[in-house]
């Protein structure tokens, strides 16, 4: 946790508002603010004993903001699968089939979503007969080199007071981008990232593939909240993991419920098959941070399975949050005076002539204001440095929503001012200015190249040039040596393999 800099007036300004904001009171709601902050393990990383275990359906982040090339749309993101190693094969990351991976928006405020797209994917093995993801390099989404493939089906529901009133099958059988195996498999993946774009009637948009994890942090936060002793800080521990990542842009007209009501709010949820062919809610995530930090074990899995209509039932962890007694006891900064109306009247509601609905209901969601256009130049701080296009106004993939979030459960709205943060202020790779903004995956071929070889073309498939560049003349005897020792050991197996098989006939076992 280390001091950040920004600038002051604006941020006061915008903060005075909010504190104004606080005077409503009257909150009867939930779950808590992606202002509990920094520890996320990566937001919703692993954030709950059951769905830890079940990486596929676990989502991570969620994203909302006014699209920055395409300002009467907005962008959705929702990534699953947390920490993908990129080289972490031959099974690479695939979209779960027995699943339902939904992106929900609220929009008049009452907690009850009355948009729904809902996305089901397939997967598809051209070669079964192969351990192989894919048996050659890739260069097209069709190229019949590549093994493993996934589509989609993307379905809009409509709902009144919860109730279907209709269902629309909007895209079928979109391909989804494949994992980054890396450059010799991949040798231009951003043309499979292009390709895997596709676009809906009525100037939508939507993508689903593999994608470099967009959040930033230090998770050593729970190594005694960086050590004990702030030794812990500054290393972007997400730099280099994946995500499978699911993007949506849609026109503001469209998810709105009117231009004077312009406000809404956003969830993602994830539905798992069970025994009896029915599907059940396993994970659900809006703002991020929430059940990391600020739901304790025992409601950390039915936070994950309940709706933001029902979030009353975890508002105490909210009004009286563990995070920062523990920060006073480890760092003897003082905790702000309980109840915790702070957090929950600006997070659960939105901040009043911001991005809080009239009428809102409180409710754990990611509250968007889609009239507020993108800012020329974001700030990563958002509303707490004046930039009202940013966090919480949605999330933008730039948002430091760990320094805002750790600021704000500090007290900063409350006059405590401070500076908090983990000192990792951006993420490792530059996101993109066009849909789905998102930066290409780290390839799973990263790392020190093999001595001898400088890369690209140098790669190659044969045993016993596997290690010489190419165009090489012979070769050193260093390179003979590796070649002729694989060939014995190569036939060193096979008369294993064929005295196991005589020892296995005269045992006359089966096996």
């Amino acid at each position: 946790m280390t001091p950040n800099p920004r600038t002051g007036a604006g941020r006061r300004s915008i903060a005075t508002a909010i504190c104004g904001a606080l005077a409503a009171g009257g909150l009867t709601a939930a779950g808590v603010a992606a202002l509990a902050p920094e520890e996320a393990s990566a937001s919703s990383h692993r954030e709950a004993p059951l769905i830890s275990g079940t990486p596929q359906f676990d989502n991570t982040d969620v994203y909302a903001f006014v699209s920055p090339d395409k300002p009467d749309t907005t962008t959705i993101i929702a990534n699953w699968i947390p920490f993908e190693e990129p080289a972490g094969g031959p099974n690479f990351f695939t979209f779960a089939e027995d699943a339902q991976y939904d992106l929900r928006i609220d929009s008049n405020g009452d907690a009850k979503e009355d948009l729904l797209f809902r996305y089901t994917f397939k997967t598809h093995t051209k070669n079964d007969k192969t351990f192989l993801y894919n048996t050659g390099p890739v260069e097209s989404l069709d190229d019949p080199d590549l093994n493993i493939t996934q589509t989609y089906d993307l379905e809009l529901i409509k709902l009144r007071d919860l109730k279907a009133v209709s269902k629309t099958k909007v895209a079928d059988d979109v391909p989804v981008a494949p994992s980054n195996v890396g450059k010799a498999s991949m040798p231009d993946y951003n043309t499979l990232r292009k390709q895997a774009v596709h676009k809906l009637a009525g100037g939508a948009q939507t993508f689903a593939g593999q994608a470099d994890d967009p959040f930033f942090l230090d998770l050593r936060v729970f190594d005694l909240l960086y050590g004990g002793n702030l030794s812990e800080v500054g290393n972007d521990t997400l730099k280099g993991y994946n995500v499978n990542s699911i993007a949506l842009q849609v026109p503001n007209s469209f998810i709105t419920e009117s231009h004077e009501q312009p406000v809404v709010g956003i969830w993602s949820t994830t539905q798992r098959k069970n025994a009896k062919g029915y599907f059940t809610q396993v994970s659900r995530l809006g703002n991020p941070l929430v059940n990391e930090v600020v739901n304790p074990l025992k409601d950390k899995d039915k936070f994950n399975a309940s709706t933001p209509r029902d979030d009353a039932q975890f508002l105490e962890n909210v009004t009286n949050p563990e995070l920062p007694k523990l920060i006073e006891a480890i760092y003897k900064i003082p905790a702000p005076a309980e109840p915790r109306n702070d957090l929950v009247d600006v997070f659960l509601k939105g901040v009043k002539d911001l991005n809080q609905p009239p009428h809102v209901t409180p409710s754990e969601q990611l509250r968007l204001n889609t009239s507020i256009k993108p800012a020329a130049k974001p700030k990563r701080l958002g509303v707490l440095d004046g930039d009202t296009a940013g966090f919480p106004n949605g999330r933008r993939l730039t948002d430091d929503v760990i320094d805002a979030s750790l600021q704000v459960v500090e007290g900063e709205l409350l006059g405590a001012k401070n500076d908090l943060g983990d000192a990792v202020n951006e993420n490792d790779k530059k996101f993109g200015k066009s849909f789905p903004y998102l930066a290409n995956p780290t390839e799973g071929s990263r790392g020190p190249l093999a001595k001898g070889v400088s890369g690209g073309n140098d790669v190659r498939s044969q045993l016993g040039d596997a290690l010489q560049p190419a165009g090489a003349q012979g070769g050193s005897d260093d390179m003979r040596l590796i070649a002729a020792s694989a060939g014995a050991g190569a036939g060193g197996i096979v008369l294993i393999g064929a005295a196991l098989m005589w020892w296995r006939r005269m045992r006359n076992r089966a096996y």
